[in-house]
C-alpha cells in the first residue's frame, strides 16, 4: 500500500552530499542515529509547547538522521548487526520522544472527551499502538522473512501527523486515533505480507529504518 515511506529514496538522494561528507571524513553511522534522536528530543519539547514550526524543521531532521544512518552505513561498507539495533533503538526512542512531546500538548491544552477517552489519553493509546508495527517486523524478521517497513502508517506519517497535531491543538485526539487506526492496519498489512514471505520460503533480513 502507498505511503510517504515511498518518497525515502529521493529524500536520501536529496541528502547524497552529507553522505558524500560522511564518506570521506570516515563519520560513523552511529552519529546520525544520535543526530536523529536529539531531533526527535527537541521536537518533543517544540510538540509539548505548540511550537510546530519548529517541530517540522527538527522532525524533518530526526528523519534525515534515521535516513542517513543507514546510508552511511552502506555507502562505506560498514554495515553490522550491532548498527542494525541501534537503528532500531534510535527509531523507537524517537518515536517516544515525539509522543511523550504530544502527551505534554494534550495535557495542557485539554480538549473535548471523544469515545470515552481525553486527548490525553488517546494519545497514550495512540504511543503503545505506534509499537506495533515495528513489533510485527522484528517477529517476521526473527522468523527469517525481510525486514519490512513502510505505511499505510508508519514513522514519516506520525511524524507529519505530530505536526498537524501541534498546530491544531483542538484536533488532537482526532489525530491520535487516526494514528491507533493506522498502526494497526499497518500490523496487520505487514503480517500478511510476512505469512505470504515465509510461505514462499522468503528469507533474508531487509533494511532497516
Amino acid at each position: 500500500m502507498p505511503s510517504l515511506y515511498a518518497l525515502k529514496p529521493w529524500y536520501t538522494r536529496r541528502l547524497h552530499r552529507f553522505v558524500a561528507g560522511a564518506v570521506a571524513r570516515g563519520t560513523s553511522p552511529d552519529v546520525f542515529t544520535t543526530v536523529g534522536v536529539v531531533a526527535a528530543a527537541l521536537a518533543g519539547v517544540a510538540l509539548a509547547l505548540g511550537w510546530w514550526p519548529v517541530a517540522l524543521v527538527l522532525l524533518a531532521a530526526r528523519l534525515a538522521g534515521a535516513n542517513l544512518d543507514g546510508a552511511v552505513a552502506r555507502a562505506r561498507g560498514v554495515s553490522r548487526p550491532w548498527g542494525f539495533v541501534l537503528n532500531e533503538l534510535g527509531d523507537r526512542a524517537s518515536d517516544l520522544l515525539m509522543l511523550a512531546g504530544l502527551a505534554v500538548l494534550a495535557a495542557r491544552t485539554g480538549g473535548d472527551v471523544l469515545a470515552g477517552l481525553t486527548p490525553l489519553a488517546w494519545v497514550l493509546v495512540a504511543a503503545v499502538a505506534a509499537t506495533l508495527p515495528t513489533f510485527v517486523s522484528l517477529a517476521g524478521a526473527g522468523a527469517g522473512a525481510p525486514r519490512l517497513n513502510g505505511g499505510p502508517l508508519g514513522k514519516t506519517e506520525r511524524c507529519a501527523l505530530a505536526v498537524v497535531a501541534a498546530a491544531l491543538p483542538g484536533l488532537l485526539a482526532w489525530v491520535a486515533v487516526v494514528v491507533v487506526a493506522g498502526s494497526v492496519l499497518t500490523a496487520v498489512v505487514r503480517a500478511r505480507r510476512i505469512a505470504r514471505a515465509l510461505a514462499a520460503g522468503t528469507g533474508g533480513a531487509g533494511a532497516a529504518a
